[in-house]
């Protein structure tokens, strides 16, 4: 008579991951890490990202040597391990130009700046109570001479503001 693998052995067996799907997993986060190498300071600063990985991602650029670099990248992948990788994922999404949660990012921005065009109090009104943090006043102003603009059939300079006002305050808040 055969012993047969009880039914928990089994599911053990199904959470372990084989080689080839451990090693694709590696790959796929030294490729974030490299990605995350190419951002400016600025961008890394609004990832919560522990203070060896920010110190890793300074010395990258140092490695010039090709395979001082692929060693570098390595080394990133392991810690990425102990970063929120969703979060970093969703981010540098957001930041490629030809993904969807960049398309979506945009047209929200777009969709707030024809909403703030209308120069209706109701959609100002709105884009306040969704980013307070937002400079009414500059809103105003900008919303008035896009009006001007518009009336005069000049090029849309104030609108071209307001939309990178809104970019700014948009990316501030998340």
């Amino acid at each position: 008579m055969t012993d047969f693998p009880e039914e928990h052995d089994n599911d053990e067996l199904e959470d372990e991951k084989s080689k080839s799907q451990v090693k694709r997993e590696m790959h796929a986060m030294q490729e974030l890490g490299r990605r995350l190498t190419e951002l400016k300071p600025h961008q890394l600063e609004k990832l919560n990202l522990t203070d060896e990985m920010r110190k890793a991602l300074d010395e990258a650029h140092r490695h010039t040597a090709r395979g001082a670099l692929k060693r570098h990248l390595s080394f990133v992948g392991k810690l990425m391990r102990d970063q929120d990788v969703e979060a970093i994922q969703a981010y540098l999404d957001r930041l490629d130009s030809s993904s969807q949660a960049h398309a979506q990012f945009f047209h929200q921005m777009e969709r707030w700046r024809d909403r703030l065009l209308t120069g209706k109090p109701d959609q100002q009104q709105a884009f306040m109570e969704a980013y307070p943090d937002a400079d009414r006043q500059t809103i105003r102003q900008l919303v008035r001479q896009a009006g001007k603009e518009a009336a005069e059939g000049k090029p849309p300079a104030a609108g071209r503001k307001l939309f990178k006002l809104i970019r700014e305050v948009i990316e501030n808040a998340e």
